[in-house]
């Protein structure tokens, strides 16, 4: 079972750059479903981006397309989320989440993943 880790977040400008990168461990996640989330206070967990088994598909929120991109690097250990123009509404928890099984009708869906990182905090300010 792949474990995942995520990092970058933190304290942005309006109009700023972050990158949020999510480490697995155990495994690498070949094969898998890969996708970013995020949770504001007193929201329900949307769904952000997705990289569909591996780096087949990309696909992304409406409110995010154009300035966020999801990326992953070769040996499949590493999934980014490099977020630009960054607005206050962006402002959250982000979580990374995989899975194996995954179809493709599902993948923005966040009770489709059964494994999740311990988030990350983002902070943009006006």
């Amino acid at each position: 079972q792949v474990q995942l880790v995520e990092s970058g977040g933190g304290l942005v400008q309006a109009g700023g750059s972050l990158r949020l990168s999510c480490a697995a461990s155990g495994r690498t996640f070949r094969g898998y479903t890969m996708a970013w989330f995020r949770q504001a206070p007193g929201k329900e967990r949307e769904f952000v981006a997705s990289m569909f088994r591996s780096n087949a598909y990309t696909y992304y929120a409406d409110s995010v397309k154009g300035r966020f991109t999801i990326s992953s690097d070769n040996a499949k250990t590493t999934v980014h989320l490099q977020m630009n123009s960054l607005q206050p509404e962006d402002m959250a928890v982000y979580y990374c989440a995989a899975d194996g099984s995954v179809i493709w009708s599902s993948q923005t869906r966040a009770d489709a993943y059964d494994t999740w990182g311990q988030g990350t905090q983002v902070t943009v300010s006006s």
